[in-house]
């Protein structure tokens, strides 16, 4: 049986559409709407999308002033494929596969964020090593429709639930549990797993916790848990978000939980601590973390987060049970041990995010690097301690200088993602933003609804 006869026997009967679905550099969710007929002839050769997937920034303008990759063109065709193994049924009469952006030639473009993943998922196993990842989704629910969110400039908006702010609280408004019970209702509906979620630390936010699995498929289930939890916002009448500090108060973040396995065993896991190869991947992420930052604060709004003792990171460190630190070391236990990579924002995109993450730990096991001591005391306040890039132009020349990410990542990524944040600099610089408000007009225009 031929790729494309398989191809039509897994669509439904009933199915009208298949959505293909992937994100670009900025993790804005994008594809398009194919029919059945379509879709099958297309499968296997993939379906052609302008390559202004990846040269559009988040106000549609074409991103301009660095050097194009090869494959960049005057609006050229990339082919996207689909990954069968994604192939779900979205709603009655809709199904939806996740893929990949590739040449027409069969080289994979270096800048397509799932390909950057997966490239980072088969350098570990070359080592001998598989990844399981998990991932912590944090976004803010206004009881305004997207369309009266719109209408106000994404500004002073009604938190939905009430106004209290303290985590875990459960003396919620019945609106937001009704919320929340439907979008897992939508998660268990398309196949996604869930573990829990709660009331998070700002009013109206909440955090949603996913299954650990393997990191693409996390990633997977992350993009569309995103795109539920905007669908379901939208039938209830209310309005959700995802941008890094929608409201002048907490922000929100998307922190990335990490544990290594080998010969059936957990490589992080030692009876007397960390063992060697979670030291040697500490070592690789605070190696890299300045550079790194880039890719885990993307925006402008990003690095209004990183306020002292209000929750994010803000200095290249590392603790054992230490929640002020970039990464968390949970150690002693043979299921549980894991890292806890702390510093990206809700705005980050998780495959990027990822497969920079991996790339870190890799340099650190193949270089045997070793950290410093881990951080006992409070890691904020501390003068004495690195601080993280605290602007997107910081963040991307470090980037841009970091010769471990390079070799990891390749020129064609970071050269091309550091020029886009550039770009975005200048956008805010030049077009509206404000660099002395709590939170810009502009980033509210700019960010609330994308990613």
């Amino acid at each position: 049986m031929s790729e494309i006869s398989t191809t039509a026997t897994r669509l439904e009967p009933d199915v009208h559409t298949v959505r293909i679905e992937s994100t670009n550099h900025d993790g804005s969710f994008h594809g398009k709407n194919i029919s059945p007929a379509k879709f099958t002839a297309c499968a296997d050769s993939g379906f052609a999308m302008a390559d202004l997937l990846f040269g559009l920034d988040l106000g549609n303008a074409p991103t301009l002033g660095f050097a194009y990759p090869a494959w960049r063109g005057h609006l050229a065709d990339l082919q996207f494929r689909p990954d069968m193994s994604t192939l779900v049924r979205w709603a009655p009469g809709v199904q939806s596969v996740i893929g990949d952006y590739w040449q027409a030639d069969g080289t994979p473009i270096g800048t397509c964020p799932r390909n950057l993943a997966r490239m980072m998922v088969d350098r570990l196993a070359t080592r001998g090593f598989t990844a399981t990842i998990a991932v912590e989704i944090e976004a803010t629910l206004f009881q305004e429709s997207v369309h009266e969110a719109r209408a106000k400039g994404y500004r002073d908006l009604t938190p939905l639930g009430g106004s209290a702010g303290t985590a875990y609280n459960l003396a919620k408004s019945k609106d937001w549990v009704d919320y929340m019970s439907a979008v897992v209702r939508r998660l268990e509906q398309i196949g996604i797993e869930w573990e829990a979620w709660s009331d998070e630390d700002a009013a109206g936010q909440v955090e949603l916790n996913l299954i650990p699995a393997d990191p693409i498929s996390v990633c997977d289930n992350w993009a569309r848990t995103r795109q539920v939890m905007r669908e379901v916002a939208f039938e209830l009448g209310h309005t959700v978000t995802f941008m890094a500090k929608p409201t002048a108060g907490y922000g929100q973040a998307s922190h990335v939980n990490l544990s290594l396995q080998r010969d059936g065993g957990n490589a992080f896991y030692a009876p007397d601590g960390p063992s060697d190869t979670m030291r040697h991947a500490v070592a690789g992420l605070l190696a890299t973390m300045r550079g790194a930052t880039s890719v885990m604060l993307p925006q402008i709004t990003s690095f209004r987060r990183l306020v002292d003792l209000s929750g994010p990171p803000t200095t290249v460190t590392w603790g054992i049970a230490n929640k002020t630190t970039a990464v968390r070391a949970v150690v002693g236990h043979p299921a549980y041990s894991r890292l806890e990579y702390r510093v990206p924002g809700a705005d980050a995109n998780l495959y990027l995010a990822v497969a920079t993450i991996l790339a870190g730990v890799i340099a650190g096991i193949d270089g045997k690097l070793e950290p410093a001591d881990p951080i006992s005391d409070m890691a904020w306040c501390a003068p004495d301690l690195e601080r993280l890039p605290d602007t997107i132009t910081k963040a991307a020349d470090a980037l841009e200088s970091d010769l471990i990410l390079r070799e990891q990542l390749g020129d064609e990524f970071v050269d091309y993602w550091v020029g886009t944040r550039r770009w975005e600099w200048m956008q805010f610089h030049t077009t509206g933003g404000d660099p002395f408000a709590e939170l810009s007009e502009w980033e509210s225009t700019r960010y609330f609804e994308f990613p």
